[in-house]
This record gives C-alpha cells, sequence and structure tokens, in this order.
C-alpha cells in the first residue's frame, strides 16, 4: 500500500472514530419508541378474578373452597374445609390468555403440602383439576361446583 492512500485510510478511520465518540450520549434527532408485540397479554386485574370468588364444594366429598378475595397480583385469601378448616399455606390465581388457574397449597396435619391445581370452566361454571394427596403420593382429578 502506498504512503499516499495509508496517510488517506488514516484520516478517514480517525474521523470515523471521532464522530462516533462525540456522538456518543447525544439525544437522537427523532424520539425512541418502544412497541408491544399484539400478541402480549394484559395484566390481570382483581377484577378479572371475579368469577373464582365464592364458595366451592367438591363433587366427591365434603370438601370446600372458600374464595374470600383475589388481588391483581394473584394472591388470593381462601379457606378450605373438610368439613373442618384447613390451613392453606398458600393460594395463587392466574390467566393464560382467556383460562383462569387455582392453586392452592395446604400445610396442616394430615395434609403436608397436599397441592390443588385448578382450571376455570366458564362454560360449566366448575372448577376443575388434579388433587396432589402428599402423603399417598397420589394424584386424582377433582370437580368443584359453586355452591349456593
Amino acid at each position: 500500500m502506498n504512503t499516499s492512500l495509508a496517510n488517506k485510510t488514516a484520516a478517514l478511520l480517525l474521523a470515523l472514530t471521532t464522530a462516533l465518540i462525540v456522538s456518543c450520549g447525544q439525544p437522537a434527532d427523532s424520539p425512541q419508541t418502544t412497541t408491544v408485540p399484539a400478541s402480549a397479554p394484559a395484566a390481570a386485574t382483581a377484577n378479572d378474578y371475579q368469577p373464582l370468588i365464592g364458595r366451592w364444594a367438591r363433587t366427591d366429598g365434603d370438601y370446600m373452597i372458600e374464595i374470600k378475595s383475589i388481588t391483581a397480583d394473584g394472591k388470593a385469601e381462601t379457606g378450605y374445609f373438610n368439613p373442618r378448616p384447613i390451613n392453606v399455606a398458600r393460594a395463587e390465581a392466574s390467566r393464560e390468555g382467556g383460562t383462569l388457574r387455582l392453586f392452592m397449597e395446604l400445610r396442616d396435619s394430615g395434609y403436608p403440602g397436599c397441592l390443588y391445581k385448578l382450571t376455570f370452566d366458564k362454560a360449566a361454571s366448575r372448577l376443575t383439576g388434579t388433587y396432589f394427596q402428599a402423603a399417598q403420593n397420589e394424584t386424582y382429578p377433582v370437580t368443584f361446583e359453586k355452591a349456593q
């Protein structure tokens, strides 16, 4: 490479580097915009969980879930009865698309981490899903209907 071409290349690189450094941190000519994909779900609100609020009776026995309230972030205030009260260690509601779900963990004497994983069936107005009986290490299909 001849000296003249090398000097021009070096000068060009120096000019580009200087322009990059000087422009770094400067505001853009036009404002930046952020778009949310159309498929992104809207955040749930406490009102979205309203169909879950109430008393639910399991169809195969004297088991009852009482859902008193659910906050927008899904924390659920619940009670569980068989027929006496059983401690609910954790209860959470979630919404996936148009589907409402309820998760409950029971921790009490005879209930060492038993789990309910339920889905709200809007058409039938039921909660259906599974019950994991931790002491027996067994999972059973369950259905709850709205109690009057």
